[in-house]
């Protein structure tokens, strides 16, 4: 048996500058593929760790075209994408018993507002019955084309995300029982007109947590699979926003009820996924009084500008507000900016250096524009920015932060790094020398995924509405191709029930 596995990840914000090209899907000249990419994901927390597991479980001959993954960031450039999609299809026109598709489910290309349903159609034109599973990151936006040309479709339950890997395998194993004839899986999918908040999207937090938990509750029940999909609302794309895919064994009536089940829940408690946003002086303000706990730091979460949803990762307003009030004893991660780097690394480890932080990545879609910050500190520690992933989200992986400095400014030290990277795991910190623990105060450019690894070394979060292109404020960023009416930019209160 020949098994195709690939991966073609990338979560659009179309309101991100931040260029998506070939390049920034590879730290090296090219994508991985083939025996590489196996052994680098073999035993991994992703998807294509869960792929490989049940592939080589079956005895399979495998092939990997490419495993490309990227940062969010804006759209695709057309080229990057036409490269990947060529890879996948020249591999499923060979011989090809079956597809495995580790796909993120929100790409939007430069020519494509559904990057995975475009590719999934160009593979049933070289192979119309080739069996294909397809696993998609809960911020996937649904398109008809992902689910019709799918065999199966299965999603994550979990944000963070932490089930990467068994997410593939419950797509792999459905496959491989289609393949025996023991399966016929059959989908019914449909969305409802919101956009929930991305901030109250975690599975820790209701209403998430529930709709979630009731997916697994169904699936120990026997049904083949339940994705809730939170969507990822900065794409400003017709299908933004939370959908629901169900598959059941050949019966489409049962797929349909509990479709509906879902998303009527979610729907009800929609004003629940609504973002309340507090200002920024006043949460640096609540920081700074909080007293000294031996539970840990008080985390500040500069949630506007996280790169895990496309941000640029160099906007200013946290990090100023935070010197300007006096807040003491702070490690920052972090800072994209490579001229910074560069300056630290002509500086040298010891030795003080004046830079112009940050504020660097015009931002066309916000009215308002980040500034640099003037900074003169002391470069503490330069690294090549290379540490390996030990907390359950992409476990296993090496995390690449390109070449990276260690900037201190009185009491602050300031991550400044080469590549964008979402600060999920403390070894972020501690691959430079800075002990995340023993520290008063932590800024983290993040919105979620810091709870898998800094959640339960904190004492009290702190989320900080700052400036970026991840806004929590949909007022400050246009919509023009989303599907309206929709909940909460219209004050639309009521939905269409889909046909049975």
């Amino acid at each position: 048996m020949h098994i195709v596995i690939a991966q073609m990840s990338h979560e659009t914000n179309t309101f991100s500058p931040v260029i998506t090209d070939l390049a920034r899907f590879s730290r090296r000249e090219r994508p991985l593929s083939g025996d590489v990419a196996k052994d680098i994901f073999r035993g991994t927390a992703t998807c294509m760790g869960g792929y490989l597991k049940v592939a080589e479980e079956a005895g399979a001959d495998i092939s990997i075209p490419v495993a490309a993954g990227a940062p969010p960031s804006g759209p695709v450039e057309n080229d990057a994408y036409e490269y990947m999609v060529g890879k996948i299809v020249e591999a499923a026109a060979g011989p090809c018993d079956a597809i495995m598709l580790d796909l993120h489910g929100a790409m939007v290309t430069k020519s494509f507002e559904d990057g995975e349903g475009e590719l999934l159609r160009r593979i049933r034109e070289v192979n119309p019955d080739v069996p294909m599973a397809v696993a998609l990151d809960m911020h996937a936006n649904i398109f008809p084309a992902i689910v019709d040309n799918a065999t199966i479709v299965c999603g994550y339950h979990t944000y963070p995300h932490i089930d990467m890997d068994s997410t593939a395998e419950r797509a792999g194993r459905i496959l491989m029982a289609h393949l025996a004839g023991d399966t016929k899986p059959t989908m019914a999918w449909g969305n409802a007109p919101m956009l929930p908040h991305v901030m109250r999207q975690g599975t820790d937090d209701y209403p998430n947590s529930a709709l979630q938990e009731r997916a697994k509750e169904l699936e120990a029940e026997g049904v083949l699979s339940v994705s809730l999909f939170t969507g990822f609302p900065h794409a400003d794309i017709s299908e933004a926003g939370l959908s629901v895919i169900v598959a059941t064994d050949d019966d489409p009536a049962r797929a349909a009820e509990i479709r509906d089940e879902l998303l009527d829940a979610a729907w009800e408690d929609r004003q629940k996924f609504v973002y309340e946003i507090e200002p920024l002086e006043e949460s640096v303000a609540r920081a700074k009084a909080l007293p000294a706990s031996d539970d840990g730091p008080v985390l500040l979460l500069d949630h506007y500008d996280n790169t895990a949803s496309g941000g640029t990762m160099d906007t200013t307003e946290v990090l100023a507000e935070i010197i300007r009030q006096g807040l003491e004893d702070v490690a920052v991660f972090g800072f994209f900016d490579p001229v910074a780097v560069d300056a630290c690394v002509a500086a040298g480890v010891g030795n003080e250096v004046s830079v112009s932080l940050g504020g660097k990545l015009p931002m066309p879609a916000l009215a308002e524009q980040s500034s640099p910050l003037e900074l003169t500190g002391r470069v503490k520690l330069i690294s090549d920015g290379n540490f390996p992933a030990t907390v359950a989200m992409s476990r296993g992986m090496t995390i690449g932060m390109g070449t990276t400095a260690v900037l201190s400014v009185g009491s602050i030290d300031i991550a400044i790094v080469s590549r964008h990277v979402e600060p999920f795991d403390p070894g972020c910190f501690r691959s430079l020398g800075i002990e995340p623990t023993a520290r008063r105060y932590l800024m983290l450019k993040s919105r979620i995924h810091y709870r898998v690894g800094f959640r339960d070394i904190a004492s009290t979060i702190v989320e900080c509405a700052g400036r970026g292109v991840c806004t929590s404020d949909y007022s400050q960023v246009t919509f023009e191709n989303v599907r309206r009416p929709i909940f909460p930019l219209d004050g639309v209160n009521t939905r269409e029930r889909l046909p049975d």
